[in-house]
């Protein structure tokens, strides 16, 4: 029995609607789990075998037909990928189109909005840091300013002040990270979207992390645009993304600052024409693998259920939490009215990064978030940085009790 065969599980199966039986299934279509403890899904989740297959076959298929009648030839199979991605975001497929990561989305979104000095971008205190970079780079080229709402008291933004400025400055977007790289925050982007909605204001949202993990339907969120990358807990191919461009854009002629062959025509000898949907976001060149393995991963997602997932990932993330937290010398950093599968941690006397060497020899996956990740949350948090586990629905219990052995034996001093 297929884990799309034996998704519901009765009570005693615990908090995910996934049962034990599917979880071997899902493992079983999982080669890195024979090999690893995989704990870095915010930093890229292990591809199932779908996945796999889609990617390696194209890449087959071009070595021996070649790279542009390879395209040709998986044609059919781009245009499902697009319906793919589409149904997992509850979108149209001419909505959608496939950039190389979340920040590539970004960066064309924010070049089609047509900024000027003195235009206002009201974002968070933890909106992801390339964003955050491209934000400072519109202030200092164009003299936008960046506006980040307050905190909540329990952390993560405060729709109420969101909305006063919102309300009170204007702003030609509005920019919140779903979910941010650190601190297992989860942000209210659908009461931002309604703010924005009800002010008229463009609204993009940073889905990379949250894509996979937590459902996402653009309307529900309200946005203007959502980006993502495949790679963490979409579980899609590294080096492919998805750039979700509403209607209201593409009704007001928006486009990126550089388009293409591929999101223009050429039509006369001062004159091009974007395309008319949100290929117009796209470039020519890009990996076909990349958004085949990207449709193999979103139609993965559906199958297994995105909810079903993102409610056993996020349960084995609080288990973390709270083994964690018993540990002396042991600090969790996470705070806020929800939590994600994302935790962040800090270990007296160890580096984040000396962890992750140390827990890698464990054969455990972590990450380091430096202090530039989150700038503004560490430095509210005083620390450095910290240790990130992200479990995902295919990691086991014993998975998380062992990586918590590991850490008490070596940030305890039990283990030279």
């Amino acid at each position: 029995m297929t884990h799309r065969e034996d998704r519901k599980g009765s009570e005693e199966d615990g908090p995910s609607a996934l049962t034990p039986s599917s979880v071997r299934a899902l493992r079983e279509e999982t080669p890195g789990t024979a090999e690893r403890i995989h704990l870095n899904n915010a930093g890229a989740g292990l591809m199932p075998e779908p996945v796999l297959s889609a990617v390696v076959s194209q890449l087959d298929l071009e070595s021996r037909i070649g790279g542009y009648e390879a395209a040709e030839e998986a044609s059919g199979r781009v245009a499902a990928a697009y319906e793919a991605v589409a149904s997992l975001v509850g979108s149209s497929p001419s909505n959608v189109a496939f950039v190389e990561s979340a920040t590539a989305g970004i960066a064309r979104a924010l070049s089609a909005i047509p900024f000027k000095a003195g235009d206002r971008i009201v974002t968070t205190r933890n909106d992801y840091v390339s964003n955050q970079i491209m934000y400072l780079s519109l202030k200092e080229r164009l003299g936008v300013d960046v506006v980040r709402a307050p905190e909540a008291p329990e952390g993560g933004v405060d729709p109420r002040r969101m909305e006063e400025l919102v309300h009170r400055l204007r702003p030609r977007l509005v920019a919140v990270t779903h979910v941010p790289t650190n601190s297992g925050l989860v942000q209210p982007v659908e009461e931002v979207g309604r703010i924005c909605r009800r002010r008229g204001v463009s609204y993009l949202v940073d889905a990379c992390q949250s894509v996979g993990q937590l459902p996402v339907r653009v309307e529900e969120v309200g946005c203007d645009f959502l980006a993502a990358s495949a790679r963490k807990f979409l579980r899609g191919p590294r080096g492919s993304g998805f750039l979700y461009v509403s209607d209201r854009i593409l009704d007001q002629g928006l486009e990126p600052l550089f388009p293409d062959l591929r999101g223009a025509d050429w039509v006369d000898d001062d004159l091009y024409q974007p395309a008319p949907d949100a290929r117009r976001f796209e470039w020519w060149e890009s990996s076909v693998a990349g958004v085949l393995g990207t449709g193999a991963a979103a139609r993965y997602a559906l199958q297994v259920g995105v909810a079903e997932g993102g409610i056993r990932a996020c349960a084995l993330a609080e288990r973390l939490r709270g083994s964690l937290s018993e540990l002396p010398g042991c600090r969790v950093l996470d705070r806020g009215e929800n939590l994600s599968a994302i935790v962040t941690a800090t270990f007296a006397d160890w580096s984040p990064r000396d962890l992750v060497v140390a827990l890698r020899e464990e054969g455990v996956n972590s990450s380091a978030s430096e202090s530039g990740s989150g700038l503004l949350d560490f430095r509210d948090k005083g620390v450095e940085g910290a240790l990130r586990l992200s479990p995902h629905y295919y990691n086991t219990e014993e998975e998380v009790d062992r990586t918590v052995e590991i850490l008490e034996r070596k940030a305890g001093g039990r283990d030279g």
